[in-house]
């Protein structure tokens, strides 16, 4: 079995009467030590829950690791001015040797628009900021000279290897974002059947390329090797892992299925 498998670093929590804040240096160096494959951080200004700063976090785990993927779960990229998101990304990149994934996403509407007007965005437009974010996002991380709006070229410096970039989301027109603009898709729960429908459709649209899948909190009722086999076979190339409240035992838990 090749599924790789991540957990989500202690930042955050869906539950706002059960934070999960943790130690992120610990957590993501314990990570590493029981063999995982990536560590990711959830992004938004104001949530409905306590949520630290993604990047900064990502930045923290990559400090004290040398080896464990570190990722966005998801970025908004909407949020942010791209030239900006593009440049913390190239950082981060830069610092951490290359050990960056890049999900993005549009946002959860559970968590309300708040933190969309509180950064200066119509939340009715995040998806279409995303789609002209996604566009030229690669050639502003990769330092290549890039035009925003109109007659404004701008060139990040220094540049960076693009990291892998997915795609988020079960709608439409998430499916012809990730088709257009990325490596890969993610999910949040999908069963593998599910999973294998969906991305049949995706990459459909995807002039060529064939996307792999990303699972968020992964079905796993059962026997957790054979459901991770199955993922596997619809054409997951990764799962993470949800919190449970515990980082300590449900990153034991994660190794077990690593060791298999």
């Amino acid at each position: 079995m090749t599924v790789e498998i991540g957990v989500i670093l202690p930042t955050s929590s869906p539950d706002p009467a059960q934070t999960i804040l943790g130690d992120v240096r610990a957590s993501a160096r314990y990570a590493e030590e029981v063999g995982l494959d990536s560590v990711w951080s959830t992004d938004h200004l104001v949530a409905s829950a306590p949520m630290l700063d993604s990047s900064v976090v990502l930045a923290t785990a990559a400090a004290v690791t040398e080896r464990i993927t570190v990722g966005y779960n998801v970025l908004l990229l909407a949020l942010r001015p791209v030239a900006w998101a593009a440049k913390q990304i190239s950082t981060l990149q830069l610092l951490s040797n290359n050990r960056l994934v890049l999900g993005v996403g549009t946002g959860n509407p559970a968590h309300g628009d708040v933190g969309w007007r509180a950064a200066g965005v119509e939340f009715a437009d995040r998806g279409r900021l995303t789609d002209e974010a996604l566009a030229v996002l690669p050639d502003l991380i990769a330092g290549k000279p890039t035009t925003l709006g109109t007659d404004l070229d701008v060139t990040i410096a220094p540049g960076s290897p693009v990291p892998p970039i997915f795609v988020a989301g079960n709608g439409v027109r998430a499916h012809r974002r990730a088709a257009a603009y990325a490596d890969g898709w993610a999910t949040i729960a999908m069963t593998p059947s599910e999973v294998r429908t969906n991305l049949e459709r995706i990459n459909e649209l995807a002039d060529g390329k064939q996307l792999k899948a990303t699972v968020v909190a992964p079905q796993l009722d059962g026997d957790p090797l054979e459901q991770l086999a199955a993922y596997e076979a619809a054409g997951v190339e990764r799962v993470i892992l949800p919190p449970t409240g515990d980082w300590h035992d449900d990153y034991d838990q994660a190794a077990a299925l690593k060791v298999g």
